[in-house]
């Protein structure tokens, strides 16, 4: 197997011109506002374990962001105490639990399920208007109280500052989910075939064969599952021992992934899931790299479960159909 190198962490995110492009007086305030954005994230989690109560939200972007810089600060907050008033994606939910299944959040505002309509992005999508609506009416009343409020709707702060700040610690410290959703590890193996993979791109590389690859993993395992939400994965056939499992219920993709012994997904936020399952993860690049972003993925990955220098599982890589079926045949020898 190849060596992974990141790709540079040089890019622009979210309309904002990267920082290593400023020079001067513009270097200068960009530095400033993040050093005063630190120091007040840091006053306001004083705060909130103080007050044992906080507003945090509104949440409605992309399930990577939500594993990586969402679901481990709640989880950090809720075992210390904190009552927490969340505003985020309904469909998230069964993430929200602690090791008993008992949910974590205090007070809940959701927010439907509008990515049929508009696709997510890291955390700046712009809903349709009556959700719109609800995340108003969550802002008015989280300024409104005297609880602290993580104000992650703000999009300088969320990209510049909440994400890093959590590593600080880190602020992060997840939940096993697997002693809620598992039973016994199965030789299964789950797929997520992102159709937003379906042309190249960097991060997530050209595009695969997803029936024909399926029907390859067969002979390896008892199931192929093939899972994701309706709106963000490819339709296959379901044949042989190959289930489909496309399903906005989260619950259930946190079943399969729980019992299974392998994850295979392009390079995406998905790859966070094995963290919390206790699962192997497989990142499929059909290209020669390097894979964009990353760098952010290895820089946020250790933290998930609240351990900065330990993964669970570390990430495993394949570039062709070739090197997907050289892993399996080691994976299988070790289970």
């Amino acid at each position: 197997m190849r060596k992974i190198i990141p790709d540079s962490p040089l890019s622009d995110v979210n309309g904002y011109i990267s920082f290593h492009k400023l020079k001067g007086w513009a270097l200068f305030t960009f530095r400033m506002r993040i050093f005063a954005g630190n120091r007040k994230a840091w006053w306001r989690l004083q705060m909130t374990l103080l007050f044992k109560r906080c507003y945090y939200g509104p949440f409605k972007g992309e399930f990577g962001h939500f594993l990586a810089h969402t679901l481990p600060f709640l989880a950090y907050l809720h075992r210390r105490g904190v009552k927490i008033h969340y505003c985020g994606m309904e469909l998230h939910k069964p993430f929200l639990v602690d090791e008993s299944g008992q949910s974590i959040i205090h007070e809940f505002t959701p927010l439907r399920d509008f990515f049929a309509e508009v696709a997510p992005r890291s955390n700046s999508a712009i809903p349709p208007q009556d959700v719109q609506e609800v995340i108003a009416a969550f802002n008015k009343k989280a300024k409104r109280g005297i609880a602290p409020f993580w104000n992650i709707g703000d999009d300088f702060y969320y990209w510049f500052i909440h994400r890093n700040w959590l590593l600080r610690k880190p602020y992060t410290q997840g939940y096993d989910l697997s002693k809620v959703y598992g039973g016994k590890k199965e030789n299964n193996v789950v797929i997520f075939p992102r159709s937003k993979g379906a042309k190249f791109s960097d991060n997530n590389g050209g595009p695969w064969d997803y029936q024909q690859l399926a029907e390859k993993l067969g002979p390896y395992f008892n199931k192929v599952l093939i899972c994701g939400h309706p709106s963000q994965v490819l339709a296959l056939e379901a044949k042989g021992n190959i289930e489909l499992h496309i399903t906005a219920d989260n619950a259930v993709i946190l079943e399969k992934c729980a019992n299974s012994t392998l994850i295979i997904t392009q390079h995406s936020g998905v790859n966070n899931l094995g963290e919390f399952v206790g699962t192997q993860v497989l990142l499929i690049y059909n290209g020669e790299g390097p894979i964009g972003s990353l760098h952010n993925t290895l820089r946020f990955r250790p933290s998930l479960m609240g351990q900065k220098t330990q993964q669970r599982f570390e990430l495993a890589y394949a570039f062709s159909d070739a090197e997907i079926l050289d892993y399996l045949q080691k994976h299988i020898a070790r289970i």
